[in-house]
């Protein structure tokens, strides 16, 4: 365990638990830490023998807000404490969870931004957001900026949406899951139930997570399996970005058709493969890339009868095409690499594409984009379609079909009505994409 971590005093003094709370009004925080369970306590047996808040152990430790301080001042990490203070205050959330299992040295942690629009929302779970698993060996403090940039994202994407549910993610930093392993997929459970999130597998964890999580009675808030009626959320959340691009274009050109366009697709993952199909319904100019060059190979194998070229995707973003269309990892987009770029539209799926730990540094680059004459939205206003399958499934047991009628009724518009209000304005689509959710979340 790296030695800034939020666990390194939980694993030391026997504790399972972290929840820290913050107020944005007020200003001020609350602590909470606890030995919750036994080192061998069996999580297999979550919602089969046990329940949430049942007793998991006859020596239970609290710890409140001035005990918490003292601990972490006590480890010598006190001063990272407070970065992550500092990191939670600066993005308005209402704070971090943490669940800690020693024997398989899993560390959960809930990066819950906004639990406002899923108050009173008649489900289990008041916050949606997506589960991703990071490798041990990366950063703590990297993990949290991306689990509560990624948070923050949740809370705009489910107003995009339509949705009643607050806005949070899940990161798990864990070596590759087992699903077949009851403990490790009770635990997750337990942790994700605990604090009330409907969730889809993300990044490092595979879809068939869901389908055990629910066939196995572990959990009901986990959606998008491959078993699911409304399928893997890869699909709709490409299908959304699509639409909404030919929406971009409209607005730029007149016309939503994306004939002739040259489009570069970075990343063929679960949402990149569907987006990269979509666009070659058009008769666009495709290029594509992806770290895996199999992957390359199988899509232009599949699609023989297309003109689609490859690229090495750290050209991505110097390529001369008329679209980019980020599929893959965040934060590609930075201020020194802008200059280079050629392309006149930024428009795809990939979470955080802005290089930003806040959301003034996301609205900066989006100033410097629009400067320069390309147009860009911030991403969680049309990538939300994944979220919705997840809520159809979730909700109302939906299909493809009622799935998609929501995506064609609800992305589109909204890509309209935000680029033409911004213009109105005079201000930056992203800029008016936050604004808008602001006056919801914050008033």
């Amino acid at each position: 365990m790296n030695r800034n971590s939020l666990f390194t005093p939980l694993k030391a003094e026997g504790l399972t638990s972290l929840k820290m709370r913050y107020n944005f009004r007020t200003d001020k925080f609350r602590f909470f830490a606890a030995k919750e369970w036994d080192s061998d306590f069996d999580f297999a047996k979550f919602n089969k023998t046990f329940f949430i808040d049942d007793i998991f152990t006859d020596n239970a430790v609290y710890l409140n807000t001035e005990d918490v301080l003292n601990m972490y001042k006590r480890h010598g990490l006190e001063g990272y404490f407070q970065q992550v203070l500092n990191l939670v205050r600066a993005g308005k959330h209402f704070g971090i969870d943490c669940y800690y299992h020693d024997k398989y040295n899993i560390r959960f942690m809930m990066h819950e931004h906004s639990r406002k629009l899923g108050v009173l929302n008649k489900s289990q779970a008041i916050m949606a957001g997506g589960i991703r698993r990071h490798f041990p060996e990366e950063e703590e403090l990297d993990v949290i900026i991306d689990g509560l940039n990624l948070g923050r994202s949740m809370s705009f994407k489910n107003i995009a949406g339509s949705l009643r549910f607050g806005g949070c993610k899940s990161t798990v930093t864990m070596g590759p899951l087992d699903i077949e392993n009851r403990e490790v997929m009770g635990f997750l459970a337990f942790a994700l139930d605990s604090c009330r999130d409907m969730t889809g597998p993300d990044m490092n964890f595979p879809t068939e997570m869901s389908d055990v999580m629910i066939r196995e009675g572990f959990s009901m808030q986990f959606t998008g399996g491959p078993n699911a009626k409304t399928g893997e959320t890869g699909r709709p959340t490409a299908y959304g970005s699509y639409l909404s691009m030919k929406q971009a274009v409209k607005f730029m050109e007149g016309t939503e058709r994306l004939d002739k366009k040259s489009i570069a697709v970075c990343g063929l993952g679960s949402v990149g493969w569907h987006m990269a199909e979509y666009l070659l319904h058009e008769n666009v100019q495709l290029y594509i890339s992806d770290i895996n060059k199999k992957v390359v190979d199988d899509f232009i194998s599949k699609h023989s009868e297309k003109n689609i070229n490859r690229f090495s995707a750290e050209d991505f973003l110097t390529l001369n095409v008329d679209i980019l269309c980020p599929c893959a990892i965040g934060g590609i987009i930075t201020e020194d690499v802008i200059p280079f770029i050629k392309a006149r539209y930024i428009w795809g799926p990939a979470n955080n594409q802005l290089r930003a730990s806040s959301q003034e540094q996301e609205i900066r680059l989006a100033k410097i984009l629009d400067k320069k004459g390309i147009l860009f939205v911030v991403e969680w206003w049309h990538n939300t379609a994944g979220v919705m399958g997840g809520a159809e499934e979730y909700l109302y047991n939906g299909t493809p079909e009622t799935l998609n009628a929501k995506i064609e009724e609800i992305l589109p518009r909204n890509t309209w009505e935000i680029l033409n209000k911004a213009k109105t304005l005079g201000i930056t689509p992203t800029e008016c994409c936050y604004s808008t959710c602001e006056e919801i979340l914050y008033v």
